[in-house]
């Protein structure tokens, strides 16, 4: 297994199941009162309830577009992107960055889409042209 593991802040558990698990489609896992834990993609997030979620810094310049810095996300195969884009647009959730493709024709071509979670954690999602190039 090579799964990635994810700690974060969140401001409640109430809010953060009915992004995660309603609107992205995770699965929970463990959970107590104060932390809940789910299967983001076939990765472990683990999300804790902090009253001290610390400010973004959009000091991520990619391809000409400012990105909130930390992120975190997943790489989606084309159709689970224009999925998981759906179902956010239908619960209108806005787009910090619009779904779009980025590097168009160019090594790394991507289709990419930040949103921000309900406790303001900003999610990218992409879907690459061709997984050969994720590190090209």
């Amino acid at each position: 297994m090579s799964a990635f593991h994810y700690a974060f802040k969140v401001k409640d558990i109430e809010s953060t199941r009915k992004f995660y698990v309603d609107i992205l489609g995770c699965k929970e896992g463990r959970s107590t009162e104060s932390w809940i834990d789910f299967n983001f993609f076939d990765n472990q997030l683990s999300a804790h309830v902090s009253d001290r979620i610390p400010e973004l810094d959009y000091c991520g310049k990619v391809d000409g577009i400012s990105v909130p810095i930390p992120h975190f996300g997943s790489l989606l195969e084309k159709s689970e992107f224009i999925k998981i884009q759906e179902k956010l647009e239908s619960e209108n959730i806005e787009f910090v960055v619009k779904p779009q493709t980025r590097y168009k024709g160019k090594v790394g071509e991507q289709m990419t889409m930040f949103v921000f979670d309900f406790s303001g954690n900003p999610l990218e999602f992409k879907s690459f042209s061709d997984d050969k190039e994720v590190f090209s």
